[in-house]
């Protein structure tokens, strides 16, 4: 019953903090709904003002499916999720008494918020890196992240076109930051989420960036359509350019690959046409056996 109540408090807590958001009934700096919206806005002025493909119309293909996933994945699921990381954080506190901190390697209290924000998206960055070269190592999660490389022509929405299982390993990768890192607690948190987002959007917007010799630390347009490319050379088995945020994990472990600067690339991948092209289609289709 104990856990039951937990999911049940989780539960609601979560919808009554989102729909506080929608309201602006909470600080304007932690309003994630407006936040996000707010920022795909600006990013998609950006990419009717300046279009790198000038021939892709302004409202291209499947926009409003992936306007959808964004909405969907950020909030939706969110609700319906968080009760039960509640209940596995729980659970780990009761039998294996591992808590928030219990895996610390060093503390970060002592630090100031400037540096506290850095080691944790830096840290992060690098766990969610990994997390994506697995998903696209092991078949069985591969069949999921098709969801995200079904896209076939590029636009800042696109970000958040994945399979909520993503979230699932997504998710626990910051609890375990942050029980590695110790004493993360800046008030100014809220810098790190709206940055990702930002740089998440940028990275899938028709918009050409490269950021000069900043190339070599964050991740940009030029370099994430490659990752979307429908094929790459036979060396890279299972991909090429896997950085969330940060480029500089793949020029580090040799996994980057820029060819071209072509915008016109053709993206996918071998057999993406079995993909269905709505949404409840493409989340049935990963528990699909055979594909």
């Amino acid at each position: 019953m104990e856990y039951l109540k937990l999911l049940s408090e989780s539960f609601l807590g979560t919808l009554d903090w989102t729909f506080n958001q929608i309201f602006f009934r909470v600080p304007n700096q932690e309003n994630y709904f407006w936040g996000l919206i707010i920022i795909s806005f600006l990013v998609w002025t950006l990419e009717l003002i300046f279009p790198w493909r000038k021939k892709q119309k302004k409202i291209r293909l499947d926009f409003w499916l992936d306007v959808f996933y964004m909405f969907f994945n950020f909030f939706v699921f969110s609700i319906v999720i968080n009760g039960f990381y509640e209940i596995f954080n729980k659970l780990m506190n009761d039998l294996f008494n591992l808590r928030v901190n219990s895996l610390a390697f060093f503390e970060l209290s002592n630090f100031p918020s400037v540096i506290q924000l850095l080691i944790f998206f830096v840290t992060l960055d690098f766990v969610q890196w990994f997390t994506h070269i697995l998903m696209h190592r092991f078949p069985f999660l591969w069949k999921f992240h098709k969801v995200h490389h079904s896209v076939k022509e590029m636009g800042f929405a696109a970000h958040f076109r994945y399979h909520w299982i993503e979230n699932i390993l997504y998710k626990p990768s910051k609890v375990f930051v942050i029980m590695l890192i110790g004493g993360f607690e800046p008030e100014q948190a809220y810098i790190i989420h709206y940055l990702s987002i930002a740089i998440g959007h940028l990275n899938h917007a028709n918009i050409k960036l490269s950021y000069g010799p900043m190339k070599y630390i964050f991740n940009n347009p030029i370099m994430h359509l490659h990752h979307h490319a429908y094929s790459f050379p036979s060396k890279f088995k299972t991909g090429v350019n896997f950085a969330i945020s940060l480029s500089i994990w793949d020029y580090l472990f040799k996994t980057n690959y820029i060819p071209n600067t072509n915008e016109y690339i053709k993206l996918g991948y071998e057999d993406d046409k079995k993909m269905p092209n709505n949404f409840l289609g493409q989340i049935i289709y990963g528990f699909k056996k055979g594909d």
